[in-house]
């Protein structure tokens, strides 16, 4: 029977599970795929919707009853971070913002348990915002432009691509968190329905996957650019350059370590329930619970 999968349409995952998805990995079932933004994941990954789902780590204290979190094929990594913009400052987003801080401000997100959220969270604890609403990602950098918002919270491609809107980084939350924890930043995690899916298996899967990405990129290239969502072909390679990299194909200690980081804080700040930790290394892909 087919699994159900589930990724965004971002370059990232579409270059990592373009085997997976053709039917080139040996062994690997046929796989039905959805591609939808990770804030519709986090949700739709509450009900079981999917077998294998790509959520924001930031979601995994409300799906770890129902899911496995799997050691790779998720996104982590250094240098990117989720970015607060704001208007002002030049063309070429060098200038200086039109704000310093978000006391009194609106703020659009891409979701409410999205780990770019989670991190604004707690940068922005002892001066939050005035209001927060969750804003389709591609609308986020426009409606800030126009005025509509008082800064936006922004993710993905958007790093390279701000200043076209001459917007301006109010901070990198992702610069934030590394310099205070030296850890990479936890962003999107892929877990396994339990019960529908061995994680083990699956982790075998999707290691394959991305061996294949990497040992021939221009296998993928026409899909990744058909889910690109109109992005120019230098933004596409940059971004999976960013995303795809040692922690993809594992997590390993450094990757793990920043999971339990983020969502240790989170609890200690009273943002998420407490999950409990995995007891040793090789536990750690299946042994997650709420």
């Amino acid at each position: 029977m087919a699994l159900s999968l589930a990724i965004s349409p971002c370059p990232n995952d579409t270059f990592v599970f373009h085997a997976l998805v053709h039917g080139r990995v040996p062994g690997a079932p046929p796989v039905e795929v959805t591609y939808a933004d990770v804030d519709v994941t986090n949700t739709a990954a509450e009900r079981g919707a999917f077998d294998l789902v790509k959520v924001s780590f930031a979601a995994l204290p409300w799906l770890l009853d129902d899911y496995h979190l799997l050691p790779c094929g998720g996104a982590l990594g250094r240098g990117c971070g989720p970015l607060v913009l704001t208007r002002g400052g030049g063309g070429d987003g060098a200038g200086r913002p039109d704000r310093t801080d978000l006391s009194g401000a609106t703020v659009a997100v891409p979701g409410d348990r999205t780990t770019a959220y989670l991190l604004f969270r707690l940068w922005s604890a002892e001066r939050p915002p005035a209001r927060i609403e969750v804003v389709p990602f591609h609308e986020i950098m426009p409606a800030v432009a126009a005025g509509k918002y008082d800064a936006g919270l922004v993710i993905h491609e958007a790093r390279f691509t701000y200043h076209r809107h001459g917007l301006t980084a109010l901070v990198d939350l992702g610069e934030w968190w590394e310099g205070h924890t030296g850890l990479p930043i936890p962003l999107g995690a892929i877990l396994a329905r339990r019960g529908a899916v061995d994680p083990v298996a699956a982790a075998g899967w999707i290691r394959e996957s991305v061996r294949q990405a990497w040992a021939d990129p221009a296998a993928s290239r026409d899909y990744v650019l058909s889910h690109a969502q109109e992005m120019e072909p230098d933004v596409v390679d940059r971004h999976i350059g960013l995303y795809v990299n040692e922690f993809t194909a594992d997590l390993g200690d450094a990757g793990f370590a920043a999971v339990e980081a983020l969502l240790g804080r989170a609890v200690d700040a009273g943002l998420v329930p407490r999950i409990s930790r995995p007891q040793t290394s090789s536990s750690r892909a299946t042994a997650w619970t709420s």
